[in-house]
């Protein structure tokens, strides 16, 4: 994809491609602040960079405070704090208190590692509305092979520790192929910890979790089973717990909004100050993305050419140009399409009407034959080092898509 010329970063209320006026863009209503790269765990389907290790600059309790600021000024009323392991962070205590002072609902993403009970009661007296906490299974076995980590006993000390302290606890839980299968004990395991909200958020596959691919792609029958199953429950817990099942893209034959909608609602910074439309969005080529430190938060949401580039449907070509579905989908995940197909402004060839969805065909296909049976590649600095000295252009071209294997030689 070329990277559009400078001129074109100024006309923000332009559709590029067409000539046409489109609306202005409303506010930033969540704001992510992803505090650090660095974590405990080293989860095979981790969303974050996988050249995260050569990313150690972070902002300083000073920049935070000010894009709190920024943030709240543009209109945003929910506050995330991510990572990483966001507890890693010595000063999270100092953000959450300035945010919950600006009048954010603000709630923390975690691991658990590093939730004490005087750190719970720190940041309950700081202001904190409530907690996301992950698992990544209902059993200590897989779940600590998962995470690379033995953390399953601690995160249900946390669990506890989250319901003393009378935060609504959402569980959080990436569903694939080697969790699939255990998605009833899953269930019955928040249920036992009093969560009020349960996310089964089968694995999007981008990031580490597309290098981990071949082995984490569920088949037909294992989705059906655990859709059946999560009904069941629903029916079961009704009124006690809510379970939201994010439907995974590979499976369905048609794409989903980008967070609904690139540069619609979600503002990410990341942990040096890069403003995103979405968490991986650093990963396309030919666009610039604004830092904090440089810019303020309004100019990154209403002037930037990276938060311009794919609103709207004015950037788009066949098929998406003339698809009914064009408003409702907004062409998918630009990311997703670049990984697979080398192009930002394909269509997401999770569609069906993609020219690239044999691509997304033939992954099912091999996963229904069988797992991979070569090694998983854990999120951690020697790995995310091994495949950050390849361009993320170069690491895309390495999917096999015949046996799903990802070189990262």
């Amino acid at each position: 994809m070329s990277a559009p010329g400078r001129s074109q970063a100024h006309m923000p209320a332009r559709d590029r491609a067409k000539g046409s006026p489109v609306s202005r863009p409303g506010p930033p209503l969540w704001l992510l602040a992803e505090l650090t790269y660095r974590c405990p765990l080293h989860c095979v389907f981790c969303y974050n960079p996988v050249d995260f290790a050569t990313q150690s600059s972070e902002l300083s309790t000073d920049e935070w405070l000010r894009v709190l600021r920024e943030g709240r000024e543009l209109g945003a009323v929910q506050c995330g704090f991510s990572g990483g392991e966001p507890l890693l962070r010595d000063d999270l205590e100092t953000l959450v208190a300035e945010a919950h002072r600006l009048g954010y609902y603000t709630n923390l993403l975690t691991s658990g590692v590093g939730l004490t009970a005087e750190r719970a009661a720190a940041l309950e007296a700081a202001g904190l509305d409530h907690v996301q906490l992950s698992f990544q299974d209902s059993t200590r076995e897989v779940n600590d092979f998962l995470s690379h980590t033995k953390t399953f006993e601690l995160k249900s000390r946390v669990a506890r520790l989250i319901k003393e302290q009378g935060w609504p606890m959402v569980m959080n839980v990436v569903i694939h192929r080697l969790n699939i299968d255990h998605i009833d004990r899953i269930i019955a395991m928040a249920a036992e910890l009093g969560a009020e909200y349960l996310e089964l958020a089968n694995t999007q596959y981008y990031s580490w979790a597309y290098v981990n691919r071949a082995q984490l792609l569920p088949t037909h029958e294992q989705l059906r089973r655990a859709e059946s199953l999560t009904d069941a429950w629903r029916a079961r817990l009704e009124g006690r717990m809510k379970i939201f099942f994010v439907a995974p893209d590979y499976h369905e034959g048609r794409a989903k909004k980008c967070v609904n909608g690139w540069g619609s609602v979600f503002l990410n910074v990341a942990p040096d100050g890069t403003a995103l439309p979405c968490h991986t969005a650093k990963m396309l080529p030919g666009l610039e993305f604004p830092n904090v430190r440089e810019h303020s938060l309004r100019h990154a949401w209403y002037e930037s050419e990276g938060f311009n580039r794919y609103r709207g449907t004015g950037w788009m070509k066949e098929p998406c140009s003339t698809c009914e579905h064009k408003e409702r989908d907004l062409g998918g995940c630009r990311c997703q399409a670049y990984l697979l197909t080398q192009d930002a402004e394909a269509a997401d060839p999770v569609c069906e009407k993609s020219p690239h969805h044999g691509l997304v065909v033939q992954a099912v296909a091999t996963a229904e034959r069988g797992a991979a049976e070569h090694p998983l590649v854990f999120r951690d600095p020697v790995s995310s080092r091994r495949l950050g000295a390849c361009a993320q252009a170069e690491l895309a071209t390495q999917v096999d898509n015949e046996t799903g294997a990802i070189a990262t030689r």
